[in-house]
C-alpha cells in the first residue's frame, strides 16, 4: 500500500515539474528568437527529458555502435509512435522535422517553434522541398538533425519503403546517416493510429503495464558507399527490415 502511494505521489511530483517546466518555456518563447537561439534549444532537451519522466516510460539507449558516432549527423528511425517526439531529442542533441499540425499543439507548439523544430505539410510538393532546404542549412550550421524516412507514423511495423528525402540529403552534404531502432515493447499501446488523438495516446502511456522503450542505435552509415539515393534508402531499409525481425517478429 506504501510502495503504490509512494509511486503515486512521485507520479504527481513529476508532473508538477514538468507542468512549471512547460509554463517557463512557453513564457520565453515569446522573446526574440536571436535571445533564444543561444540556450531555448537545451533547455528544450530537458523539457522532454521531464516529459519522458512524467508519462513515466523506462527509455533504454542500446548502444549497438561498434565505433564512436560523428559530431555531425543525419539520424534516422522508425516512427510507430507519438512518443519519440519527445524520445528521440531526450536522448540525442538533434533538431527534428515534424508535421506541420505540431506548430498547433497547444502550448506544445510554441516551444517547438522556439525551440528550432523544422516542420512539413507532408501532402504538399512545395513544402517537402522547403523542409528539403531547411535540413541542409540546419547542417551548414553544423548542427544534427532527425528525420523519419517513413514519412510519418506508418505502424508497429516497418514502412514498405523509406522516402528518398534523408538519402539524398545526406549525399550532396556528406554528412552520415546514424540510424535508430525504435522497440516499444508494448506495441499496440504505443502506436500512433486513427482514430487516437494526441491525449488518447498520453493516457494510453501513462496507464501502460510494461513501459520499456527500447531505442538501438548503430553505427554511422557513409554516404560515400553509395552512388544513388535509390541504393542508399535501399540499403538502409533492409537494415530497418532485419532488426524488425530481430526484434518485433
Amino acid at each position: 500500500m506504501f510502495f503504490y502511494l509512494g509511486k503515486v505521489l512521485w507520479r504527481l511530483i513529476c508532473w508538477l515539474e514538468l507542468a512549471v517546466l512547460t509554463l517557463f518555456l512557453y513564457i520565453l518563447s515569446f522573446l526574440p528568437k536571436a535571445f533564444l537561439n543561444a540556450f531555448y534549444f537545451s533547455f528544450f532537451r530537458i523539457w522532454c527529458k521531464f516529459f519522458v519522466r512524467a508519462l513515466g516510460i523506462d527509455l533504454r539507449l542500446h548502444q549497438k555502435n561498434r565505433i564512436p558516432l560523428p559530431k555531425q549527423f543525419i539520424l534516422v528511425a522508425n516512427h510507430p509512435s507519438a512518443f519519440e517526439d519527445v524520445g528521440i531529442p531526450a536522448l540525442f542533441n538533434v533538431y527534428s522535422l515534424a508535421k506541420d499540425e505540431v506548430r498547433k499543439w497547444w502550448w506544445a507548439g510554441r516551444i517547438n517553434v522556439a525551440a528550432g523544430t523544422l516542420f512539413v505539410k507532408r501532402e504538399s510538393s512545395e513544402s517537402r522541398h522547403q523542409a528539403f532546404d531547411n535540413i541542409i542549412a540546419e547542417l551548414k550550421k553544423g548542427r544534427s538533425v532527425v528525420v523519419y524516412p517513413e514519412g510519418g507514423c506508418k505502424g508497429r511495423r516497418v514502412f514498405e519503403t523509406f522516402r528518398y528525402g534523408a538519402f539524398d540529403i545526406s549525399l550532396q552534404t556528406g554528412i552520415p546517416i546514424v540510424p535508430v531502432f525504435l522497440h516499444y515493447e508494448m506495441q499496440e499501446e504505443f502506436e500512433w493510429q486513427p482514430p487516437y488523438t494526441l491525449l488518447d495516446k498520453i493516457w494510453h502511456f501513462v496507464k501502460l503495464q510494461n513501459n520499456r522503450a527500447n531505442y538501438y542505435v548503430y553505427d554511422a552509415i557513409e554516404p560515400g558507399n553509395f552512388t544513388s539515393k535509390e541504393q542508399y534508402m535501399e540499403y538502409v531499409h533492409s537494415l530497418y527490415l532485419g532488426w524488425q525481425a530481430r526484434y518485433l517478429d
